[in-house]
């Protein structure tokens, strides 16, 4: 979906995008009575091929978006299509037979912000608040070619200022756990370029070196479109057709239809026990099966240490009762050695300080006589 005042390029943008005739040269039209005064929904279907794969891409302008005196509600007949596309696709989920379910869910919105370098209008403000929460939201700086390089960035970073102040949901890239250092960084190179700052066209100058170019020519020079250095479009062409496709498509299914659906049903009464019907991502099924078997491992291992530690220490109580039975009977034995001992002392005093006869006068008194 492409939003924004009419006169910003939104239509050369597209043909420049997909590099493809979406749009026809528009015709100028005079005002008369018969001029709708209602933000119209107009949506073209084309073929297009990208390095060999064939998409199908469905365009949906918005045709009369901010050219009233009152723009107030502007932004309610956008909301009211999204939804309704919400609603058929809810619609077809409920049937018996969901084998051929068609998505037209809006999966992204280009926003066109006027080129005014000072910030964004309250029509800008009240628009993004109104339809965050229901589709990507990609904004864009029309026309950049309209400022110097300064006034880019500096306008860019108000934007962005009043985005965060509102707390406005712009789209933002996933991080994924298993993602590349060089995928990582390309993404980042992306997202640091929000809002892009781009230049639409579909005529082609010649320049220096007889090079053919997609750009706008002015007195001074021609400004490329498919050049990094002049414009963002690049960038948002990247984005848009070949690294986040993808991604807008998961999170418009995951997070934004998903949100949409609840709120639908909880409106209508209908409440869901969560414990049944609950829907099962692989991903995440394997990541809680390891965990509890992680857990496990750990219970397991804790009981283990639990165990040898109760072993170690009995076998070390054990160990400690047979050291004090040794140690008591050793010194048992010292003391009987040594009492002993005494005992040997105090009859070899005795036997001393008596001086008794040698065992040969001894002999002799007896009547015995020992021969030499």
């Amino acid at each position: 979906m492409v939003v924004g005042e009419s006169g910003l390029g939104k239509s050369t943008l597209v043909n420049t995008l997909f590099n493809t005739q979406l749009y026809p040269p528009k015709e100028n039209v005079e005002l008369t009575h018969e001029t709708p005064q209602t933000v119209e929904i107009q949506s073209i279907t084309s073929d297009i091929e990208e390095n060999g794969v064939k998409l199908r891409l469905t365009v949906v302008d918005t045709p009369g978006f901010g050219d009233f005196v009152n723009n107030e509600e502007s932004w309610k007949p956008i909301l009211d299509s999204i939804e309704s596309r919400f609603d058929a696709y809810l619609e077809q989920e409920n049937r018996v037979n969901r084998r051929r379910m068609v998505d037209n869910r809006i999966h992204a919105c280009i926003y066109f912000i006027t080129p005014t370098g000072h910030a964004l209008k309250p029509l800008d403000i009240e628009f993004m608040r109104r339809l965050h929460t229901r589709v990507n939201l990609i904004p864009v700086i029309a026309k950049a070619d309209t400022l110097t390089e300064e006034e880019v960035l500096a306008f860019k970073q108000r934007i962005l200022a009043d985005i965060n102040y509102h707390q406005i949901q712009i789209y933002q890239a996933p991080v994924y756990e298993y993602d590349d250092k060089e995928t990582i960084a390309e993404n980042r190179e992306i997202m640091s370029k929000i809002p892009f700052a781009v230049v639409g066209s579909d005529k082609e100058f010649e320049v220096e070196g007889g090079r053919r170019v997609r750009g706008r020519r002015y007195p001074w020079g021609v400004i490329e479109v498919d050049n990094e250095e002049h414009c963002d479009f690049v960038k948002l062409r990247q984005m848009l057709i070949r690294t986040h496709m993808e991604e807008l498509k998961e999170y418009t299914n995951d997070v934004l239809y998903e949100n949409y659906r609840t709120e639908k049903l909880t409106a209508m009464g209908i409440q869901q026990d969560p414990s049944v019907f609950k829907e099962v991502n692989p991903v995440q099924k394997m990541e809680e099966e390891r965990i509890a078997h992680e857990q496990k491992l750990a219970k397991m291992e804790a009981e283990m240490r639990a165990v040898f530690q109760a072993k170690v220490q009995e076998k070390e109580a054990k160990l400690k009762q047979s050291e004090e039975e040794l140690y008591a009977r050793h010194k048992e034995m010292k003391d009987a050695l040594e009492k002993q001992r005494l005992e040997l002392e105090e009859k070899r005093r005795r036997l001393e300080s008596g001086r008794p006869m040698t065992p040969e006068k001894s002999a002799k008194k007896k009547g015995f006589s020992f021969n030499k």
